[in-house]
């Protein structure tokens, strides 16, 4: 089991950003997963700098720690040609730490530039497989061209390639995708402890690793915890349909406004006791997953990553798959 420390770029600028990736590495994680938002969920978090100059920086000032996007689009607000430029540029810069992290999208990030969403997830996987098919052939090397039913490519090279492409973990939240991230990609990314998209990738030829989010929210004082949570990070419980179609972060303050404190604590671990964390993270080892992302909503980041170091770290490692 490998750790990650999810970076909450919708709820910290960038410059705080890079000081907590610094002391994630001190503090034992293997590697951090930025979101790549051009918005944030809710306007009371207040922040969504550019994820892809953070990382640059991050890969600057660290040493071990391995980097990833969790995920991009890239299909509307960026073409798959500049992706697999810059995933390219950071894997070098990191010195091969970085993973490209992808998925179909939100329509909060996407709608930004005015060109059309899609309203159907069929159209959203096309592009996706668009995506992945251009951003794997440009990493081959050479000059390029793809002629797709929504994407093009016309004579394109990156120049800068790293030894080995990155890895390219595909977010999935159903089986389509989980095949989809067994066909083109190296790794597979999801939010949810579902076996079913881990047996999807599996049964489709995936054999690469499992990364997962899981929600936390740390402070001494349960409480607390449990109202910073519904404060800043409500929204993670609306459910993925909800999560992708919405345009803005006043739509989410909207639609979030149903949930109660009660519905954080049955999704998120919150508090102090290791014992609760383990549990809310043993559904994802049994579900298969090998790559825990924890993704703190507590009010003290410096604290949670003390709190792991000391505490969680090692008990989190020892988890087994219960599952037959």
């Amino acid at each position: 089991m490998r750790i990650g420390y999810k970076l909450a770029a919708e709820a910290f600028g960038p410059a705080e950003l890079v000081r907590q990736a610094v002391l994630a590495e001190r503090a034992g994680f293997d590697f951090v997963e930025i979101s790549d938002h051009y918005h944030p969920w809710l306007d009371v978090q207040g922040h969504s700098p550019f994820a892809w100059a953070v990382l640059g920086t991050i890969a600057a000032r660290t040493e071990r720690i391995g980097l990833a996007t969790g995920v991009t689009c890239p299909t509307v607000r960026y073409h798959p040609a500049v992706i697999a430029q810059a995933a390219a540029t950071l894997a070098l810069l990191s010195e091969g730490r970085f993973t490209l992290g992808v998925g179909s999208g939100e329509r909060l990030n996407e709608h930004v530039v005015g060109l059309e969403f899609p309203d159907s997830v069929r159209v959203r996987q096309q592009l996706l497989r668009e995506a992945l098919e251009i951003i794997q052939l440009l990493w081959q090397g050479g000059y390029r061209s793809y002629e797709g039913q929504h994407l093009r490519l016309e004579d394109a090279r990156v120049f800068d390639l790293p030894p080995t492409p990155p890895l390219l973990a595909v977010a999935a939240g159903g089986a389509d995708a989980a095949r989809i991230a067994a066909e083109l990609g190296t790794a597979l990314f999801a939010t949810e402890p579902r076996a079913d998209l881990v047996d999807a990738y599996r049964e489709a030829g995936g054999d690469g690793p499992r990364f997962v989010e899981m929600s936390v929210a740390y402070a001494a004082d349960e409480q607390e915890a449990v109202r910073a949570a519904l404060t800043t990070n409500r929204w993670a419980v609306t459910g993925w349909k909800v999560m992708s179609e919405l345009p803005n972060p006043v739509n989410f303050e909207a639609a979030t406004t149903t949930v109660r404190e009660s519905d954080i604590r049955e999704q998120f671990a919150c508090g102090a006791d290791v014992e609760r964390y383990l549990a809310v993270a043993q559904p994802f080892v049994d579900a298969g997953f090998d790559q825990l992302v924890l993704m703190n909503a507590g009010p003290d980041p410096d604290a949670f990553l003390d709190f792991y170091q000391r505490e969680l770290d090692g008990p989190l490692r020892a988890l087994t798959p219960r599952r037959g």
